[in-house]
Parts: structure tokens; sequence; C-alpha cells
């Protein structure tokens, strides 16, 4: 977020990275191997320094150890850690290691280390064909007390996805990109910077195969991609690492299945966090609401123009003086809060607010959230032992520092208290913001409390507040690790390529020790995802056994097994519109958060009415549906123009009778990793058209979106592989050609969306104006055959939407299979769903059966329940069947 006014004092200063010529770098002398142990499972060596020392950012550390372990028949864990030197890991407490597969052993792995001696390399390649996926063959190996450089060869023009967050196209410009991983607040997200969030994993794709390369790591670097045949040694990813060790695992992935590499990081980040049903409705927010009649009223102006709006939420503006755990007494009083908490709630409706980590500073003040962390001791400490101050929207303030042990007890304890649901906000999720941590103090922030007072934060109140008796609603942690001392914790020798400038620029002062005594530079990419996890658990103390609804700004890898995620400040500005797709998919798609989604009709600036509308469409295929903007913008909820009123209602319907769909896609991904979003190449990894489209993705498994894309236009080239589909809303078979096909008169309440051939998709019969009605409504399932082989696949999951891991007996698991003519549903049926299976719908029908060659459960199905649609080829079976057991039902024709 950005206050009106200090946009400009707080605008990025860039720097550039140090540049140091490629040849010196390459012609430092590496590292000799020797001392080899081969075992069953790895191997383990001294690498010695090869040669007199290059000393490029430091003196190279003479010594190092090397173990390779083969941990799973897909995965491969390879560390070089100076062993004469505790050097900063990340902690297991934050992310846990993944074990060993019992008998795990080189023989059995999908993927083979091999070595030379001296100058060191490895090579990592497929064992089926000896296929090279990552080498570092005439790369030197540098490894210093805050430098480490690691090189790999590339293919030509390879196809790599990952190392965010960024906002770069989804498969990554191969030439002369930088990768900079260093949380900041990065307002308007601009491209080819470092935004809020670090994960260092990235999936290479050939027609041969996927596979993923994960560096654990979270300090500072830059990772360069280079595609051209200069002195650099031709098509490359580099590393420049500021600090840590080397800890790569390596992913086999597959020859034939993209998510399979997707699955196997899960192995070692964690699975998905599953979500509260509710959680996929519709969001709304704002930052700028000024008062509680503000709120009030657009909760029943999205009701009056009858668009589903389920969780209502509010910005910084409720807080008193920009406070965290505070109301305004004027503004938003407690009491009228709380009576449009249980406005929303007996209205099946839900409620969210903003939390910041920035807490105000006020040693002489009753303000009970500093007392209270003050008494546990929790603020982050500056060197000489006092509270580390910096400038946020109360502003001077202080930081929780995650890693002592009061910290949870300090978070949980206020969200209890100001969170209460007798006394207090009962809010139904979380949202964290300004978590890299933001900090509006220009350096050197040796006087907060004078540049508070020059960013005039926080600000006045600009309308006088309402009276208080306004009528509304009226209409309806692990061990630490010791670090060296003779380092430069606030200018490193090689400067990564921050986008803000000095490492500790808009955010803590980096040489801040923790609680455990890890520096804050070597933590600080860590920040947002702990925070994310204490608020995780504050929510799971408020509500035992339910789950939980988190969105954070700042992540760093496995943090999607706690969170979800919005992209941020973005602009409301077309190509903000097409690149949110390229952030959805990577943090869906490769970084394991798949509840992720941009501000619908964009952050900052003023939208379009058309921008809004086909926004509002686009923004319904976000696992996270959110419309919020800027207090210096326009108001631009959906009910605001007639058209995108018309259009969210259109995409709403359609997304609401995909919800058990998509909540049956976050469950498996919980299960096993499998991506909820996927890119066109997921599911046609050998046609190399599909490799770089990125505004077209898939929604779930099985239901294609294809976006309008160009401002005000209604016409749209999309990419249809070789394969059959059947359009969403009239179920009419398209033969895709593997071609590029232009679909003119899409107006601006309308979106291509697509059944992609061979699934049977479970959907609701109608859509309503809350999930906890969905919930009620019967389903249809709708049976797509693959046109070459007659079959057709699907699945369902129901639970009753919010206890975590509830057991077995208590959900309801369904197959659905389709062959020879036949559906055959099958599975557990725990969960008393109370609805049915209201009818069949069988695509690509060519004829109509006779009389009585239709049967449920063995037995005819009355003619009269039978229709068949000679234009669509569509086959509708009224079955009426409780979704309580097995059925089937027979075709013939």
């Amino acid at each position: 977020m950005r206050l009106r006014g200090v946009i400009v004092a707080l605008a990025p200063v860039y720097a550039v990275a140090t540049f140091v010529d490629p040849c010196v770098l390459e012609a430092c002398p590496g590292y000799a191997a020797s001392n080899v142990k081969v075992r069953h499972d790895g191997l383990s060596a001294d690498l010695v320094l090869a040669g007199e020392a290059c000393n490029v950012f430091g003196n190279d550390v003479q010594r190092l150890s090397l173990n390779v372990t083969y941990e799973t028949d897909d995965r491969l864990h390879v560390k070089i850690i100076d062993p004469s030197s505790a050097r900063y890991e990340v902690p297991e407490s934050i992310l846990p290691r993944p074990s060993s597969s019992p008998g795990a052993s080189s023989k059995a792995s999908s993927i083979q280390f091999s070595y030379t001696a001296s100058p060191f390399s490895f090579t990592v390649s497929r064992s089926s064909d000896n296929e090279v996926l990552f080498s570092t063959k005439g790369h030197a190996l540098i490894f210093e007390p805050q430098y480490l450089r690691v090189k790999t060869s590339l293919p030509a023009n390879a196809n790599i996805y990952g190392l965010g967050e960024h906002t770069n196209s989804f498969r990554l410009p191969p030439d002369n990109t930088t990768l900079t991983l260093w949380s900041r607040d990065a307002y308007g997200v601009p491209t080819g910077t470092n935004l809020y969030g670090n994960h260092p994993i990235y999936f290479e794709h050939r027609t041969s195969g996927t596979h993923g390369v994960f560096l654990l790591n979270s300090n500072g670097m830059d990772i360069k991609l280079t595609n051209n045949g200069s002195a650099s040694g031709g098509p490359s990813l580099e590393y420049n690492v500021i600090g840590g060790v080397l800890d790569f695992y390596f992913l086999a992935g597959s020859e034939s299945d993209p998510t399979a590499v997707a699955r196997q990081y899960a192995e070692v980040v964690g699975t998905p966090a599953e979500v509260p049903y509710w959680s996929f409705g519709l969001h709304q927010c704002r930052f700028g609401y000024q008062s509680f009649v503000d709120v009030a009223n657009v909760i029943t102006r999205y009701a009056a123009a009858q668009i589903p709006l389920e969780t209502m939420w509010t910005d910084i503006d409720y807080m008193f003086q920009r406070r965290i755990f505070t109301v305004d007494p004027d503004y938003f009083p407690l009491a009228r809060m709380r009576e449009i908490v249980d406005y929303l709630h007996s209205h099946q409706q839900r409620f969210v607010l903003m939390t910041d980590p920035a807490v105000a500073y006020l040693p002489n003040d009753t303000y009970a959230p500093y007392n209270n962390g003050k008494d546990l001791d929790v603020w982050l400490k500056a060197p000489n032992g006092s509270e580390s101050l910096g400038v946020v929207w109360p502003g001077v303030t202080v930081f929780p520092d995650w890693f002592h042990p009061n910290a949870q007890q300090f978070w949980t304890n206020e969200f209890e208290s100001f969170y209460n649901p007798d006394t207090g906000l009962d809010i139904d999720g979380a949202w964290i913001d300004m978590n890299e941590p933001s900090n509006f103090c220009n350096l050197p922030c040796d006087d907060p409390y004078q540049q508070a007072i020059q960013m005039n934060i926080p600000p006045p109140r600009a309308n006088p507040p309402p009276d208080p008796n306004t009528p509304i609603f009226v209409n309806s942690s692990g061990q630490a690790l010791s670090r060296r001392d003779d380092v430069d914790l606030l200018n490193p020798p090689y400067a990564i390529n921050n986008a803000a400038g000095a490492l500790s620029s808009k955010t803590a002062f980096t040489n801040i020790r923790h609680a455990n005594g890890l520096a804050e530079y070597d933590t600080h990419n860590l920040y947002g995802t702990m925070m994310s996890v204490g608020t995780h658990n504050a929510m799971l103390a408020r509500r035992p056994g339910k789950k939980t609804l988190v969105i954070t700004r700042s992540t760093f890898a496995g943090a999607g097994a706690k969170v979800g995620k919005w992209l941020g400040d973005n602009f409301s500005q077309w190509d903000h519109y097409r690149a949110s797709i390229s952030g959805v998919l990577g943090f869906a798609g490769v970084y394991q958060v798949p509840m992720v989604g941009a501000d619908i009709c964009g952050y900052a600036e003023d939208t379009t009415e058309n921008l809004c509308a086909r926004w509002a469409m686009l923004g319904a295929f976000y696992p996270f549906m959110r419309n919020h903007n800027s207090d210096t913008s326009i108001s631009q909820e959906f009910y605001t123009w007639p058209s995108v009123a018309q259009a969210a209602r259109n995409a709403l319907d359609i997304r609401y009778r995909l919800m058990d769909y998509i909540y049956t896609a976050f469950h498996t991904a919980h299960t096993d990793g499998t991506p909820v979003l996927q890119p066109l190449f997921f599911k046609y990894p050998k046609d190399p058209n599909t490799f770089p489209i990125d505004l077209q993705f898939f929604f779930g498994d099985s239901v294609l979106i294809s976006p309008v894309t160009d401002e005000n236009s209604t016409s749209v080239s999309i990419y249809l592989p070789h394969d059959t589909f059947y359009d969403f809303l009239t179920l009419a078979p398209i033969q895709g050609t593997g071609a590029s096909v232009t679909l003119q008169n899409i107006n601006f309440t309308t979106i291509p969306v697509y059944i992609r051939s061979g699934t049977v998709l479970p959907l609701r019969v109608a859509s309503t104006m809350t999930t906890t009605e969905l919930r009620k409504q019967d389903f249809e399932f709708v049976v797509a055959p693959d046109a070459r082989t007659g079959q057709a696949s699907g699945k369902l999951y129901i639970d009753d939407g919010e206890t975590v891991s509830p057991p077995a007996s208590a959900t309801t698991q369904v197959k659905m299979a389709f062959n020879g003519g036949r559906l055959d549903v099958s599975g557990t049926f725990g969960f008393d769903t109370g609805v049915a299976v209201k009818r069949v719908r069988f695509l690509g029908v060519g004829a109509k059966p006779d009389k009585g060659q239709v049967k449920v459960n063995g037995k005819t199905v009355r003619e009269g329940d039978v229709q068949w649609d000679q234009t669509t080829k569509v086959l509708d079976v009224n079955a009426g069947i409780p979704l309580d057991k097995a059925f089937s039902v027979q075709i013939h024709v």
C-alpha cells in the first residue's frame, strides 16, 4: 500500500549490482575433490582450493565438504559447506528437511550424480538416457564468506519457469535476465526487479522431460540467465549468493508428466494447506473506506446488485491512528463494527481485517500491543540492544522478532484479545501485509521521528466522522547456527541488484541480531513466512480444529503449507492484467502456494469500465478472488458499472458451479502436491507451441481459461492443442488442431471457457448468493469423453468445508469413470451431502439413444427423462440419485 503524498518519498532507488567481468570469475581456480567416499546412497568428499585464491569478493574458503545423498528414487540432495566455520543455514524450524526413503540408492535413482575431480565440477543427468540436466563443467565454483557462485550450462533458449517472485513472463526470458531474491515493498510490481517473496526453485521443461532444481538458501541472491555464446560459455544459469551454504535439491520430474516435478517439490517444502470452502467465494476490499458506513453500504449494494459477495474486508482505515489491534472510536467504533460482523454472519457471509507486523512505538503510552510485546521482550533489537525503530503507517514503529521464543505467545494473545468473538471483532480469516518487513524510513534512518513528521504519518482523517448512530443495513524454531563476525552485514562486497538500493533500504536493518543469534542479513527473506506461520497458529488458537485462511504478501519456499498470497500493489493497467496470469501460474503451478490471486481491476491508479469487466472475469479463475484498490483511486466495486456487474455475475456463476471441482483440486494438492492451476505445457508436454503460453491456463485439471487480453478488444487469438474441447456454456465440441484460433465478438461480459476432453466434471446445478447456500444445491456430472478413446474420468471430494484433516469417515470421496458408454460412480460416502446428482450430461453423443437404451443402476430410464440436443450433441439424463452411494449410468447409442 501507499499513502497519498508519500509516493515520491518512497520511490525506489535502483542500485546496479557489482560488475565483475565474467572472464575473471571463470578464471578462478575452483576446487579439487579428494578423500572421496562412496556409499550406496551417495558420496562425500573434501573440496580443496585448486590454485591461487581468486578472492573476488572476499577470501576464498580453502577447504569445503561435499555430501551427495540419493534421498528417494526421484530426489538428489547435493550440499556443499565450509566445515571450518558454522555458517548460516535455513533453520529446520522454518523449513523441515525431508527424510530419505528407506533403501534409496544410486542404482534405483532416476537421476545420477557424477563429477570431475580437478577442477571439481559435477553433473546431474537422467538415468534412462544420460541426458544432462545440470552441469557445472567449465564453470568455476566460488565459495567465499559473503559470495557463493555456481553456474550450470543450459540448452539454447531453455524453457525455465520459477525463480520468483517476479513479473517476468512465465517462461523466463532466456537471455540477459537477472532474477534478484530479496524481499522488498515493491509498489507497482515493476518488471525486472525483486518483489515481495523468494522462491529459489525452477522447473526446466524439454520435450524429453521436466526436472526441477531447488537451492535451499534464504540469503539475498542474483540468478542470471544468459543465452549467448560469448566468453560466458554459452547458455547458462548462474547463482550469485551473498551468504549461507550451497544446499541443492535436484528433482527428476518425469519424461512424460510435468506435474510430477511439482509433486516432488512438495515433498521437500510441504504440500499446500487446505482452506475453508467459503474462501473460494468473492472477496471485496479497498484502502479508503472512510467509515463503518462505507463498509456497510458496500455490503448492501452488492446484495442489491445480485452479485454474490462472500467476504467483506477492511484495510488499515479501521484503525485508530493506523495502529494494529485498535479501532478508531469515531470512524469505526467497535460497537458498529461488531454490528457489521454480526450482520455478515447472520447472512452467511464473512469478515477479514488487515494486520501489519509494525507496532506503534509508544513507550510512555497505554497502547497495549506495544506494552505487551515489551513485557515479553519480542521486539527486534539494534546492535546496541535498544529496540530497532522504523517508520510505517502509525509513525515510529517496532517489529516483532519471530525467532524470539515468546513471539508466538505475543501474537496469539493479541489475536485472541482483539479478535475475540464476544468482545472484539470476530474475523473469519486474516490478512497480513507489509511483512518484508516494509519500512518507510530513508537510510540512514537516524531520526525516524523527524521522517514520520515529514511524511505526515499517521495522516489526519480528511473527512468528519459520521454520526455514530447512523442506521446501516436498512436495505436488505530450531537450534540456530552462529556465524562469523568478520563480515559486513550492511554492505556486503557483492551487491545484489536490489531495486531499493542498499540491503537495509526500506526494510529492517540487516545487522539486527535475532533472539537466537541469527542475523537479519541471513533471515530477511524469511520474515514474511515466519509472520505467516505465526498468524496461522494464532488463527488456529482462536478456532481450534478449523481450516484457516491467511493471505500474506511476502513468502519464502514452503509458505503455501500454511497460507495463501496475493500479488501485491499492482496497477489498473492492461499489462498488469496480463502479467497477473504469469504471477498466479508461478505461485500455483511452481511454488506450491495455490491460494493466490491479484488485486482485481488493479490496486493503484483508476481502472476503466472495460478493464474492470475483463478483470472481473479473469479474476473469477484465480483461486483467491478479491477486488481491492487504493485510497487514491476511484471506486471499482463490481456494481459500479452495469457491464462490470454483469461480467461479474456471469463469471461468478461459472466459478460457483465449479466450486466443488476446485475444492477437490485443493484437496488433491494438499494430498500429493498436484498443481491447482496448470500451464498448457503441463497437459501437452510434447507440443513446443505450448511452452511459452502464459495468457491461457487450466483452472484445475481440465477447465481451459482463455481470456481476452488486449485493451478494449472483443476478439482474442487462443491456442488449442490437438485435442477435443467443449464450450463450457453450450457444451458444443470444438476440435483443436494444434494451431491458433481467433475468437470474434467476445463481448465485455463473456470469457471463453472450455472443458478438456477425457474428464468427468462435477458441477453444482446452479450458483447462489453464498457458498453456504451453494452446498445445498444438487450436482450434475458432465461427461466429456476423449474423442479417440471414448473414455473420461473425474473425482469429487466433499467434507464439511471447515474442519482441519477430517477423518475419512467424515468425508465423501468419489471417483467417476466413463468407458464403453457406461459411467461408473464409486467411492466412499462418509459425509452426508444432503444433495443428489440431479442429472448426468454426456457430451459429443452423435445420436439419440433408442427407447429403453439408457439405464441407471441397470434400470431403464423413462423416455421423458432423456433429452438429446441435435445441435450440441449433448445427451441429458435426469437421474436424481442421492449422492450417498455408488451408481452407474449406461447409454447405448
